[in-house]
């Protein structure tokens, strides 16, 4: 067989094992550790936003305006990836507040095992956690309601829909 040949098929098994391997990712309930290290990173967001902005987290839609004003006055510095995510789960928990179908879940692929927030009983998941986090590593202020948004439009599609139109 020719070199390419052979290039190919490798890339081509390669892409079939990527596409087993994510149709082999498993979506878990908490564990004890998950929703205390989740209560963990809420709690060092409670105690930023009460000292420094005078507020409290609701875990409603006003926490975005409170992650919002923690980014623009930078509270937290680009490198502190724990305190980053720590904003993530504030906007997974206002997720999960907005659409009762959302509940926090553990994902795990190839990739590794990750907190999401998913439609119950699918692996349709979104993942707070880094939505902020990632973006302010590389040097980006995102806008919360934005990411906000755009994440629920991604899961609307997947949402159960009401008979007759009804809410």
């Amino acid at each position: 067989m020719n070199p390419k040949a052979l290039l190919s098929l490798g890339l081509l098994l390669s892409l079939f094992a990527s596409f087993s391997q994510a149709q082999e990712a498993t979506v878990s309930d908490f564990a004890w550790m998950d929703r205390n290290h989740m209560a963990q990173q809420v709690e060092s967001i409670e105690k930023l936003a009460r000292t420094k902005l005078g507020t409290p987290i609701r875990e409603n839609k006003s926490d975005l305006n409170t992650l919002q004003r923690i980014i623009d006055r930078e509270l937290i510095d680009r490198e502190e990836t724990l305190k980053l995510q720590a904003l993530g789960a504030v906007l997974g928990n206002v997720m999960a507040s907005e659409v009762d179908e959302l509940e926090w879940k553990v994902y795990e692929d190839a990739l590794g095992r990750s907190r999401a927030l998913c439609i119950e009983d699918t692996r349709q998941c979104l993942f707070p956690i880094t939505m902020l986090s990632r973006r302010m590593e590389a040097g980006i202020k995102p806008d919360v309601e934005r990411v906000y948004n755009e994440a629920m439009e991604l899961v609307e599609p997947y949402l159960p829909k009401a008979p007759y139109g009804g809410p």
